[in-house]
């Protein structure tokens, strides 16, 4: 038998889950045209020959790595590698530049050592106004490269320098990232199945 303490924490654990369900019903509704818009901006690039290039702080920086593995290896079928970077990922380039230059200008110097015109960048910010994330959507811009921000309601400063924002219904950050996951997820499948089509 639960102890009161076990049934708060059970009951906390119930209202996690509901708050996770409510914001992806709106999610469900709000982002999938979105998602579908990245998708296709990404497979433009790969065709071209561009690059996808990502980044993001924390729990985005996560998000961001894990989508540059889903692409360079692979996400549900066996197929070449695309060529993706999480900018910051190498520790020398990522902790010289912070030093030397400011993190609120890190993830734009990473991009210009790295962006070419037709590739495509992902900023990932849950507010939407993390300063080296919407500095970076700005150079690429200057770049021509297709800007793409994952963020939260509204998209802050990020919306003014995105081609395509995908914005969580949510100022939860948590739950803006679980939508994150699952949208990343989505755009990768959308790609793989546009350049290496499953067999009849």
């Amino acid at each position: 038998m639960l102890s009161d303490e076990s049934r708060d924490q059970v009951a906390a654990v119930a209202r996690v889950f509901a708050a996770h369900a409510a914001v992806f019903e709106e999610a469900r509704q709000a982002l999938p045209r979105l998602v579908a818009r990245a998708a296709a901006a990404v497979v433009a690039a790969l065709r071209s020959g561009g690059r996808v290039l990502l980044f993001g702080n924390g729990g985005s920086f996560s998000d961001a790595l894990h989508i540059e593995g889903e692409l360079v290896n692979r996400f549900r079928r066996d197929r070449g590698g695309l060529p993706a970077i999480c900018l910051g990922a190498g520790q020398a380039g990522l902790t010289a530049t912070a030093n030397d230059y400011s993190y609120a200008d890190l993830f734009a110097r990473l991009l210009r050592a790295h962006a070419r015109p037709g590739d495509v960048a992902i900023g990932l910010t849950t507010s939407g106004d993390s300063e080296n994330v919407v500095r970076a959507l700005a150079a690429a811009r200057e770049l021509n490269v297709t800007t793409i921000a994952f963020t939260g309601r509204g998209g802050g400063r990020a919306a003014q320098h995105a081609d395509i924002l995908v914005s969580v219904p949510s100022d939860e950050t948590a739950r803006v990232q679980e939508v994150h996951g699952v949208a990343a997820h989505a755009l990768c499948a959308l790609v793989e199945d546009a350049l290496f089509p499953p067999s009849p």
